[in-house]
């Protein structure tokens, strides 16, 4: 079975920062369409960003287009986020999972597999 497996999250100054991973085991990671999702307190979880296995196409939601860049490392198995300029507004949870992803949207199926999250504060 896939397993999913993020870290790299931590409490970052507005305006720095940092880089997530995402372990995959079980598939190839070139074959698998993923992504991250992030929830705050209190908020509904967010499709922030995914990467496409078969043209290579990218998502991201507006408030993190020009700031944050998602690449894969297929010999590591390996999804990353790279996250930049951050700011409160991105403190939450963050989730790597497989679903459907293409140019203009991100969503999770009842069959998609999730990690377990990793924290990123934004603070001071």
């Amino acid at each position: 079975q896939v397993q999913l497996v993020e870290s790299g999250g931590g409490l970052v100054q507005p305006g720095g920062s940092l880089r997530l991973s995402c372990s995959a085991s079980g598939w190839a990671l070139e074959k698998l369409p993923i992504g991250w999702f992030r929830q705050a307190p209190g908020k509904e979880r967010e499709a922030v960003s995914c990467s496409s296995n078969n043209d290579n196409s990218t998502y991201y939601t507006d408030s993190v287009k020009g700031r944050f860049t998602i690449s894969r490392d297929n010999g590591k198995n390996t999804l990353y986020l790279q996250m930049n300029s951050l700011k409160p507004e991105d403190t939450g949870v963050y989730y790597c999972a497989t679903g459907y992803c293409s140019s203009t949207t991100y969503y999770t199926r009842d069959y998609d597999f999730w990690g377990q999250g990793t924290q990123v504060t934004i603070s001071s």
